[in-house]
């Protein structure tokens, strides 16, 4: 079944299709940029495009790419504070007899810690100096970029590359 709207009404299909195809890819690194996880960009984006549908009727066409990153941010914030909110949650829920520093907890600590140096300095230099700038010094891709004289998908892929390493290594969700 083909549905056809009235023009003046927004979008068309084919509109919105065009609109799609040519800013997914934007609109999915601009969620990864605040969240570093590809799969829940690539959701909030779906979820981006989804809204902006039904609300095709309501945005002006030459407005519509800003809509749409606000929308993306929008969603992107409610997923981040449904998750701390899940996260405190779960915390305030264990059980308080639980003693952070038991002898237990202090050797999977110390465990951890040495399984997470030894696989940074399993890392190429090239994937370990953008992972700690990002992850310890808290640089943005671009200011990554910039300062190794490398282009942000380079950045990318050497995270990717980073974290796919350690994942592997520590066998830990990083």
């Amino acid at each position: 079944m083909k549905i056809i709207f009235k023009k003046n009404k927004g979008l068309s299909q084919i509109e919105f299709k065009t609109l799609f195809d040519n800013n997914f890819d934007k609109i999915r690194n601009y969620v990864y940029f605040k969240c570093g996880n590809i799969e829940q960009a690539e959701d909030i984006a779906q979820e981006a495009f989804l809204k902006l549908w039904e609300k095709r009727t309501d945005v002006k066409k030459e407005t519509m790419l800003s809509y749409l990153y606000r929308i993306a941010h929008n969603v992107f914030i409610n997923q981040a504070k449904r998750e701390q909110l899940s996260f405190n949650f779960q915390n305030s829920s264990q059980d308080c007899d639980v003693n952070m520093e038991s002898p237990e907890y202090v050797m999977e600590l110390k465990e951890f810690d040495e399984k997470l140096q030894n696989a940074l300095a399993k890392l190429s230099e090239k994937n370990r100096v953008p992972f700690l700038m990002n992850r310890v010094e808290g640089m943005k891709y671009r200011e990554i970029a910039e300062s190794l004289g490398i282009s942000v998908k380079a950045v990318e892929k050497r995270m990717q590359n980073a974290l796919s390493q350690l994942r592997d290594s520590i066998e830990f969700k990083l």
